[in-house]
């Protein structure tokens, strides 16, 4: 595969020096290199997105050409399917079952509901009332494509994440420069091949691979309009602050530490597997994962046995083997920041039920056994911050208004769950919780292109998904004018 960058329509050298090394999480092993840009080759990418803006076609297209070129973009990402899956595992760690379903399959589902849905119904010219006074006015609401954006990723889901800003940015007819994770890059670069093989505009779609000092350009050049950023509240704020400088639009995919309310009438088995999968898919690289498990008082005793009796048979290993069931953390790095979580729990008082430690017999990797904290309270940092690896907490509680005031006391407010024998009930708690999703015995139909993803506090700012996320790709324009 290519591993250049890819600017104004074509495959080029990096300017840094420097190639990017690949690593397997899985082996350690340093398996590809790309080129990485310099803070040139971003400034390069920038100006062919501002050109195609300003002066080529692609926000010009009537509908039905920029639908049929995305709708080309979408199938030609779907024919590479088996290597984003294949990537997926190499560069991410991710198991060859959530590299084919949440990975992979996820965002094609979305991707072909944009084209074949949200694109053709959402409203980008609305007729307004008429006025009446000195005269009688009229006018037209338009949605138009924001500009030049800056699509900067992280590591966990590259391709979801890759997409999620590129197919709705491209849809709305924005262009794009996509600066993908470090530890991720090759599967962004496929875009590249995508958007050559769909016939997409020079320009459109630009991909650097890059590090710190292309992100700071994407975010405070004058030429970019939007950034749109997932990753970490931390770096979430300084890019805020970096976009103020020229006040460009702004959505921060962010961090959480979610809740899962469990109330007395639950089915507890129905509960603890879904609990004991949520925190450990992806090894617990997941910024909506429901770390807290909030258990009603009553029947808190059991559903940590049933919790405990299905993280003794979670298979931790290859990520490429069907059976595996959580793989590796994303860098030696990370996995020494939850072990370092796992001391601390432990000596800010709460008690490791389970696990915690490196993987016994798996000497190359970066595996680490799911821990299953309880006695915690909310109070303790390893119940506030958010981890990123397999690591929940659970802390009782005796009534709905003490689950609710657990769940809002966070900085974050991203996702939630509710295990409810009542759905009525469950929906109840739901409307309580600041949090910008809430699932529901745990939901259900698949993946949900018309659910918006985002959340409150410094979960984040704007939404991502359905007509939500495309709407941010938008700036509306009234224009009026009398009637007679």
């Amino acid at each position: 595969m290519r591993t250049d960058l890819f600017i104004d329509g074509e495959w080029c050298r990096g300017g840094h020096g420097t190639a990017l090394a690949v690593q397997n999480p899985a082996t350690e092993e340093i398996f590809a290199h790309t080129e990485q840009a310099s803070k040139a080759d971003a400034d390069q990418a920038i100006s062919a997105a501002r050109r195609a803006f300003d002066e080529g076609p692609w926000p010009r297209l009537p509908d039905a050409e920029r639908r049929a070129l995305m709708g080309a973009f979408v199938e030609a990402v779907a024919a590479r399917s088996d290597r984003l899956i294949d990537l997926a595992v190499a560069e991410a760690g991710a198991t060859v079952q959530l590299a084919r379903s949440g990975q992979v399959g996820v965002p094609l589902v979305h991707l072909r509901d944009l084209v074949d849905r949200v694109m053709p119904t959402f409203p980008t010219r609305q007729p307004q009332a008429p006025t009446f006074g000195l005269g009688i006015g009229q006018g037209v609401v338009l949605r138009e494509p924001t500009g030049v954006v800056s699509a900067i990723t992280a590591f966990n889901y590259p391709t979801l994440l890759n997409l999620f800003k590129v197919g709705p940015a491209l849809a709305a007819g924005c262009t794009v420069v996509l600066r993908p994770s470090p530890l991720t890059p090759l599967s962004a670069l496929i875009l590249g091949e995508a958007a050559l093989e769909a016939g997409l505009p020079a320009g459109v779609l630009n991909i650097v691979t890059g590090d710190i000092d292309v992100s700071n350009l994407l975010t405070t050049d004058p030429r970019v309009d939007m950034v749109s950023f997932t990753g970490s509240d931390v770096v979430g704020k300084q890019i805020l602050a970096q976009a103020a400088s020229t006040v460009k639009k702004v959505v921060l995919e962010l961090g959480g530490k979610s809740v899962n309310i469990v109330t007395p009438d639950a089915d507890l088995d129905a509960a603890a597997a879904h609990a004991v999968l949520n925190f450990t898919r992806h090894a617990g690289q997941g910024c909506a994962a429901f770390t807290r498990i909030l258990a009603h008082h009553d029947i808190h005793h059991d559903l940590v046995e049933r919790m405990l009796a299905r993280l003794e048979t979670i298979v931790v290993g290859d990520p490429s083997d069907e059976a595996t069931e959580m793989g590796p953390l994303i860098s030696e790095r990370q996995r020494d920041r939850v072990l370092s979580y796992v001391e601390l729990g432990q000596s800010e008082g709460a008690k490791l039920a389970f696990g915690g430690s490196p993987t016994k017999g798996r000497p190359r990797g970066y595996y680490v056994d799911p821990a299953l904290f309880v006695g915690g309270h909310n109070s303790m940092r390893v119940a506030r911050e958010e981890i990123f690896g397999p690591v929940g907490v659970v802390i009782s509680y005796r009534s709905d208004d003490e689950a609710v005031a657990i769940a809002n006391d966070s900085p974050y407010g991203l996702s939630g769950s509710v295990w409810a024998g009542d759905p009525s009930h469950g929906y109840d708690i739901a409307t309580r919780l600041r949090t910008g999703m809430v699932h529901i015995n745990g939901v259900g139909g698949g993946p949900n292109p018309h659910s918006p993803f985002g959340g409150y506090k410094h979960s984040g700012i704007g939404r991502e998904w359905g007509e939500a996320g495309y709407a941010e790709y938008f700036e509306t324009k009234s224009v009026n004018w009398p009637a007679g």
